[in-house]
């Protein structure tokens, strides 16, 4: 009588419990596997649920909002606060002001917030606000000039109590103020600074004293929409929305800001979840090699080879849904882990409680039970073809299978994949990118099935180099190495996905520092470069005071501009004197005198739009107003310089008050001068002004460096856990593999192997296999590297450098890594008694 479904059932849940580690380390990789997909959904939801929270509060009372329809102009006229009060309906009105701003703590050094949002806005008194009056913890509203008021965790983190005295920096320069209250927002987290002026002194501040930020509006007796439409009559030419429709729309662009972060995160757990497959693949491989005999009995007895089939699905299932569940519970600690690694970064997160939706319980468990049922599923099919009798007559999986079907379609995959790699390379832009990314998935691919037979060479030309100082027991590890070739395989794989992802961004880090290096080396010719904090840019009168340092030859501030040119919207530079002297470039044709309406256009631009020496170009503001300069001068495409260079007489012209910063300024020494006793005079000269860093070329290259760093750091944070799972991966085929080889052990140990050289081999043996995956990874993540990089060479990207040091350090650290692996591995294996193995059936 045939076995029946439900003994066969019995069966898997009695060999899953009689072997535990082999349980337990199966689990693990689904659980690494599916935690990183959990905690990605966790950690953007999260974010998502935060900022939802904090725009709900959002234009709060507002029923109306009345903007400008360009963002970056000079704002809304105040002549249209008496004509939005006329509106029938309109109950109060209330102009916004506010600005970018930098706070000084108790200290005197400017405040660090990461990347939260640093405002000062006008304060109205209870009565003229829409919203529920802002609650103030200590001391009173700002009252008259000098006067300010902070939110509570800013005054906290600035040691600033009501009475302390500070300055504060805006677009138009230094303010001592005075703290006059302290407030508590409805949200005040994340490293947010609100700073609240009194309404006079935000208008001399934030605006040009015509126009205001934006005009929100209550109404009485009458529906948003309603008043809206009312209101919109009034102003054709404004942006008028409804209070629910602002906080959508900020709503909208939130999410499409962490939709990115989403996809980003996904990718990684993608990978994650790819390395976890390859593990579980293996794991079931051994598995069922290590059963056959007692698949082959279960055969014997009446079970059908479905029912053989099944019980090995069965057992991934369970598997499956185990690791999957820890997987979700895992996830919840990585998404809190991650927000304190970016928060450690001081990002300028919100924070608030972690969320787990309903969809991302639902997407890890299928996730993650799928992928393990879809591994377990083509050994299962294997071990359900086993004949009985030859089964039972072998005590080992057939490692003999030709490798040549296999091989030849992976070598055609590298062929074409490489094909792909040049040609897409060859050009720029996001079709040429995509093309590399199909050359890199076929070379993958190609190393996936290729990989058993590339281990055979390599391994053992690893093991000639590795083993031969350890005389006979190098010579064994090396023997079972290669004699298992698609067992090393894909126990590498996993390691050799996660080097190549390494190696790829390692690449991309060490070329984006070559390429700012080289773009410094070649376009800066001034001696030293002003910067200020992001947003705020140098603050007026820092080029002035270093333009009056002795030795001083030039001071020349560059500021961007933003404008449209035939009614498409367009980016240039601004320069305050002549580019001669500051930075390299070429000329082609005319002068490079910028004054007056003067244009300066590189020659690409010149040659897009037909432009020649005395072409009238016309420039048309955030405002609808236009500037006519004349084309003076062609010079080379110049990466510094932009497409397009106009006067600061012109730039004054086209950009609001509020709009107006310096990116840099670009300090010349005269011929002769001291270098040393220059930067010391330049720093003491722009000290008042506290936020300006004083750098040489080699000291600004070293900042663009740090901050590319510190983007690579949490990438390289995220591929951790991709090359933990591998190595964990490693440590389980090790362990997997000690228990199918426990006869041969236990011979060996039988005819005088001691423990220490049986422990000796399993770590050459380990380390081989990690070596043979990194060397793999690393060869592929340079060439991946070099291709994507290549087709970013017009964003500026134009430098390629491959990393060594750090491909090195991975080769060296990989075989670290196979000696660790094999420490538990081998020691078990060090434990087997000969003779229970010998006699072990």
């Amino acid at each position: 009588m045939a076995v029946t479904s439900s003994p066969m059932r019995k069966v898997s849940l009695r060999n899953l419990a009689a072997h535990k580690v082999r349980l337990i380390l199966t689990v693990l990789s689904v659980v690494l596997g599916t935690a990183f997909v959990a905690g990605s959904f966790v950690f953007t939801d999260t974010l998502q649920k935060t900022f939802d929270s904090i725009f709900d509060g959002t234009a709060k009372g507002v029923d109306v909002r009345v903007s400008p329809v360009e963002q970056g102009s000079s704002g809304v006229p105040i002549a249209d606060v008496d004509a939005i009060r006329a509106v029938d309906g309109v109950r109060a009105v209330a102009p916004s002001v506010g600005g970018q701003i930098v706070v000084l703590n108790s200290s005197g050094k400017p405040m660090q917030n990461g990347g939260a949002p640093s405002i000062g806005t006008s304060y109205l008194p209870p009565d003229q606000q829409l919203g529920e009056p802002t609650k103030f913890v200590a001391g009173t509203p700002p009252e008259q000039l000098g006067q300010i008021a902070l939110n509570e965790s800013a005054a906290k983190r600035a040691g600033l109590d009501v009475g302390s005295h500070t300055r504060v920096l805006t677009m138009s320069g230094w303010n001592d103020v005075t703290l006059a209250g302290i407030y508590a927002p409805e949200t005040d987290t994340g490293g947010y600074v609100g700073a609240l002026f009194t309404d006079a002194q935000a208008r001399q501040l934030f605006t040009d004293g015509s126009h205001v930020g934006y005009i929100d509006v209550a109404g009485a007796g009458v529906s948003q929409d309603e008043l809206r439409d009312r209101i919109a009559t009034a102003l054709p030419d404004t942006k008028v929305q409804t209070g629910a429709e602002v906080r959508e729309e900020t709503k909208d662009e939130v999410g499409k800001a962490l939709s990115f972060v989403n996809y980003f995160l996904l990718a990684f757990g993608a990978i994650a979840l790819l390395v976890g497959t390859f593990i579980i693949y293996n794991t079931f491989s051994m598995i069922v090699a290590q059963r056959l005999r007692e698949l082959a009995l279960l055969r014997a007895i009446g079970a059908s080879r479905k029912q053989v089939g099944r019980s090995v699905v069965f057992e991934a299932l369970v598997v499956g849904v185990i690791g999957s569940a820890l997987g979700i519970a895992a996830g919840v600690g990585l998404a809190y882990g991650l927000r304190g690694l970016l928060n450690a970064f001081d990002l300028g997160l919100p924070e608030g409680p972690l969320q787990v939706a309903p969809r991302t319980i639902i997407v890890a468990l299928v996730l993650g039970v799928l992928v393990t049922v879809v591994s377990a599923y083509a050994p299962a099919r294997r071990a359900s073809k086993v004949p009985p009798v030859a089964a039972m007559r072998e005590e080992f999986a057939s490692t003999g299978d030709t490798l040549k079907v296999r091989t030849l379609i992976g070598a055609i995959a590298a062929v074409l994949g490489a094909l792909a790699l040049v040609v897409g390379a060859q050009s720029t832009g996001g079709g040429a990118a995509a093309i590399v990314g199909l050359g890199a998935l076929a070379l993958v691919l190609a190393v996936l099935l290729a990989a058993p037979a590339l281990s055979r060479p390599i391994v053992g030309g690893l093991g000639a180099v590795f083993a031969k100082p350890f005389g006979p027991v190098g010579r064994l590890a090396r023997t079972n190495a290669v004699r298992n070739p698609k067992r090393t395989a894909a126990t590498a794989f996993a390691l050799t996905l996660g080097l190549m992802l390494v190696s790829v961004i390692g690449v991309f880090g060490a070329s984006a520092k070559s390429s700012v290096n080289a773009l410094v080396d070649k376009g800066v010719e001034a001696d030293f470069v002003l910067t200020g904090p992001q947003g705020i840019g140098v603050p007026a009168g820092a080029a002035a005071a270093a333009a009056q340092v002795t030795g001083v030859e030039q001071a020349v501030s560059l500021h961007g501009v933003a404008v449209k040119i035939d009614d498409e919207d367009v980016f240039g530079t601004a320069l305050s004197g002549s580019p001669d002297g500051v930075l390299d470039y070429t000329m082609k044709e005319g002068t490079s005198s910028v004054t007056g309406t003067d244009m300066m256009v590189s020659d690409k631009e010149a040659t897009d739009h037909g432009w020649k020496l005395g072409t009238p170009v016309t420039l048309t503001d955030r405002d609808g107003e236009q500037v006519t300069t004349t084309v003076t001068g062609i010079y080379a495409d110049n990466q510094l310089l932009g497409p397009w260079v106009v006067s600061d007489q012109v730039y004054q012209e086209v950009t609001p008050l509020s709009m107006r910063t310096e990116w840099a300024v670009l300090v010349k020494a005269a011929p002769g001068s001291n270098l040393t006793t220059m930067a010391s005079d330049l720093a003491t000269a722009t000290d008042p002004f506290v936020v300006v860093q004083v750098q040489d070329r080699e000291q600004f290259k070293g900042t663009q460096g740090q901050q590319i760093d510190m983007l690579l750091a949490v990438l390289y944070g995220l591929l951790a856990l991709a090359v933990v799972i591998a190595i964990l991966g490693i440590v389980n085929t090790l362990a997997l593999s000690v228990v199918e080889r426990r006869r041969e052990i236990g011979m060996l140990r039988a005819v005088g192997m001691q423990r220490a050289q049986v422990r000796r081999t399993i770590y050459l043996e380990s380390v081989l296999i990690a070596v043979f995956g990194a060397l793999v990874g690393v060869v592929l993540g340079v060439v991946f590297g070099w291709g994507f990089v290549r087709t970013l060479a017009d964003q500026g990207l134009d430098q390629i450098s491959v990393p060594w040091g750090q491909v090195l350090a991975m080769l060296i650290g990989s075989a670290v890594i196979g000696v660790l692996a094999a420490l538990w591995p081998a020691s078990r294996a060090a434990r087997t008694k000969p003779l229970e193995a010998i006699a072990d059936m």
